[in-house]
């Protein structure tokens, strides 16, 4: 595989390491000297460790550079009429812009093939799944709070009307006393309600689960 990153973008990424602010930069024409090669490295290492990890679930593997050119004509990873897959990618800091490229011969991905097909991929998944990958799913989401509004009714009344209301004005209705009202969660119909008293405050029992488009 063949990672490749353009000056444009390496030597604002190096200047800003080095406490720069990419102002008016100048990007030479010149090979990364060593200690620019190991700044970068820092970046690269850290790139190569998120790319294992997006792999792990399919393939065993860790990434790691063996070589570093600052020609990209002088790279031949495979023969010119190879198959190759390329991922471009445009990174930007700041006011600066550049790509990068991420070259992978076929022939590295072809063993593992059967499993990023679609289908296959999505079988594979279910298997590597462990047992309890749902129930720590739901450990992570079970603390999250939602909105939950208790739609009692609606009604309609003049402008008069409305400019007149004052503390104190009861609003009548035509939903008699009694009546089930609805349950939303987060703005959507999710259950049928009864309104209640518990331990002298207003509650709600829960009936059954409404439709979608239910009004009551």
């Amino acid at each position: 595989m063949c990672l490749e990153l353009s000056p444009l973008i390496i030597y604002p990424i190096i200047d800003r390491l080095l406490g720069g602010s990419n102002t008016e930069l100048y990007v030479p024409q010149r090979p990364l000297t060593i200690i620019e090669q190991r700044l970068v490295g820092r970046i690269t290492d850290r790139a190569l460790e998120c790319l294992t990890e997006a792999w792990s679930e399919l393939v065993d593997i860790k990434f790691k550079i063996t070589e570093v050119e600052s020609n990209p004509h002088l790279v031949q990873i495979v023969a010119p009429n190879e198959v190759v897959v390329v991922l471009g990618f445009e990174i930007k800091m700041g006011g600066r812009a550049g790509t990068m490229s991420l070259c992978i011969p076929f022939n590295v991905i072809e063993p593992v093939m059967g499993r990023l097909l679609s289908q296959g991929w999505l079988a594979y998944q279910r298997r590597a799944t462990p047992e309890d990958k749902s129930e720590e799913i739901a450990r992570g989401i079970g603390a999250t709070y939602v909105e939950v509004t208790a739609y009692l009714t609606e009604t309609t009344i003049t402008l008069g009307e409305l400019m007149n209301l004052q503390p104190g004005d009861i609003i009548q209705t035509a939903k008699p006393v009694g009546s089930d009202i609805l349950l939303r969660v987060q703005g959507r119909n999710k259950f049928v309600a009864r309104l209640g008293r518990h331990k002298d405050h207003l509650a709600a029992r829960i009936i059954r689960r409404a439709e979608v488009e239910e009004r009551l």
